[in-house]
């Protein structure tokens, strides 16, 4: 008598279920395993600014909460445009992320034809925010934000202001300081923060365009004339605010991560977990206070939304004062 067809089915139903199951498996731990090499964070600007003194500081943290080396590449030029369009063309995989810096993430496709556009990446946080300063040196005849507008208006184009480069935050304060005030400054770009600082301290410049966690370290040697928080910073309460130097001036370099966009779920889930993690931590925080940066998480959808205000508002700037000859 022949077995029951029933046993056979059963064994062949196993067999098809033991298949598909191997082959969940062997799709799985492409990302299960993330991450598996060293991760690179990219910054679009020279080592010794704002925006790499952050980003070193982050790659420790997020090593430790992901397990592997994050290795801080800097790939300068172009007022960030190189690092970030490295970021916008590497492999959607989780190992090169960016650390942006806004304005320009959002500014520089506005004023030039860039080798990125915002659609490019995927927005994970932002994390801090560093207020836009006005420093000259200690010896300088401006002893204010006063005496710099008088001089101005009365040289216009002559007074030399440095900034770590065209549509960044330290071009865009001067612009809007510009507009604000009718002085007019001769703006000379660099190649971010550490050239810069070098600048004004050599005095090759006159007025230097820096955050104020890139100037602080540097109070011996240099006199903030104004900060651009909307009040004084309690990391530098000796400072007077552009604002209540009857100038209505508020801004920041804003630093976040991005990703290339189409990044996997999965590793943008557990980017998003490590630096909500990281942004909450003690010692990440007190780290960012020593530098005189302040905490600006932002997260996902959210920091996204607030970036495309931005470009509005920069579209909108653009329109009536163009800040760049670029196309």
């Amino acid at each position: 008598m022949t077995s029951p067809a029933f046993p056979l089915f059963t064994r062949a139903r196993r067999r098809t279920a033991l298949v598909l199951g191997a082959l969940a498996l062997a799709a799985a731990p492409a990302w299960a395993a993330w991450p598996e090499r060293p991760i690179e964070l990219v910054v679009g600007f020279s080592a010794g600014g704002g925006t790499d003194n952050t980003a070193r500081t982050l790659a420790v943290h997020l090593a430790k909460h992901l397990g592997t080396s994050v290795v801080v590449s800097n790939k300068a030029g172009a007022s960030g445009e190189l690092g970030l369009a490295y970021v916008a063309k590497a492999a959607p995989d989780g190992y090169v992320l960016g650390m942006t810096n806004m304005p320009g993430l959002v500014t520089l496709p506005i004023e030039r034809k860039t080798q990125f556009k915002g659609s490019d990446f995927t927005y994970i946080a932002n994390l801090v925010r560093d207020p836009s300063a006005f420093s000259v040196l200690t010896h300088s005849k401006y002893k204010n934000l006063a005496d710099l507008i008088a001089d101005a208006k009365a040289h216009p184009g002559e007074i030399s202001y440095g900034s770590t480069g065209v549509g960044t935050d330290d071009h865009l304060a001067m612009v809007l300081f510009e507009r604000l005030t009718g002085a007019r400054l001769n703006h000379v770009p660099y190649n971010g923060a550490g050239p810069l600082r070098t600048a004004v301290l050599g005095g090759h410049v006159t007025v230097g365009g820096m955050n104020l966690g890139e100037v602080m370290p540097f109070r011996d040697k240099v006199r903030m004339l104004a900060q651009a928080s909307p009040a004084r910073s309690r990391l530098a309460p000796d400072v007077p605010s552009f604002t209540e130097q009857g100038v209505k001036l508020v801004f920041n370099s804003e630093r976040g991560v991005v990703a290339p966009a189409g990044i996997p779920a999965e590793v943008q889930q557990r980017l998003t977990e490590a630096l909500r993690t990281i942004a909450a931590d003690p010692e990440f925080q007190k780290q960012m206070q020593t530098q005189f940066t302040e905490m600006d998480y932002l997260e996902g959808a959210a920091w996204k939304a607030r970036l495309d205000k931005a470009t509005a508002e920069f579209n909108v700037l653009w329109k009536a004062a163009p800040w760049s000859d670029n196309k």
